[in-house]
């Protein structure tokens, strides 16, 4: 793996504000100028550091102003199994993201919808392409703190 410095830091927290800011902009703010900034990222990216750019959308704003925290417990842990789940989880777009979780719970599923029924549909897509064990969700009545810029 690459070795990231200091200026390698700022240039990421900088990218992780706003990735649409210039290169003259990150450079004026890093202390490098246009070229060299651009070689670092460059360096980055061919690193797998930087993963890809993107723009943060406003869910409500777009009528997705639902987020729902779905846990899922299974018996089946045969790799078949996981390998459907995968694919199910995968094949739906309001799943953000989902993690296989030690403890009690085996996996954690986090969506975005519209209101109930779009649960509801998402819920019974769910259950047709995977068997489930136990399926339970929590709905997210207000949102404190959402980002996505890694602490550096």
């Amino acid at each position: 793996m690459r070795e990231i410095d200091s200026i390698d830091r700022r240039i990421l927290t900088e990218l992780q504000r706003d990735a649409g800011q210039s290169l003259d902009t990150i450079g004026e703010k890093v202390g490098l100028s246009r070229n060299a900034c651009w070689r670092r990222i460059g360096a980055l990216e061919k690193a797998g550091i930087i993963r890809g750019r993107v723009t943060l959308l406003d869910a409500a704003k777009l009528g997705l102003s639902l987020t729902v925290f779905i846990q899922v417990r299974t018996s089946a842990h045969a790799a078949d199994w996981l390998k459907t789940f995968s694919a199910a989880t995968k094949s739906i777009p309001e799943i953000m993201g989902v993690y296989r979780m030690s403890g009690d719970l085996d996996y954690l599923i986090r969506a975005q919808v519209a209101d109930m029924a779009g649960y509801d549909r998402l819920y019974q897509t769910l259950i047709s392409k995977v068997p489930l064990s136990d399926v339970s969700a929590s709905f997210v009545m207000e949102e404190i703190k959402e980002t996505t810029a890694l602490p550096l």
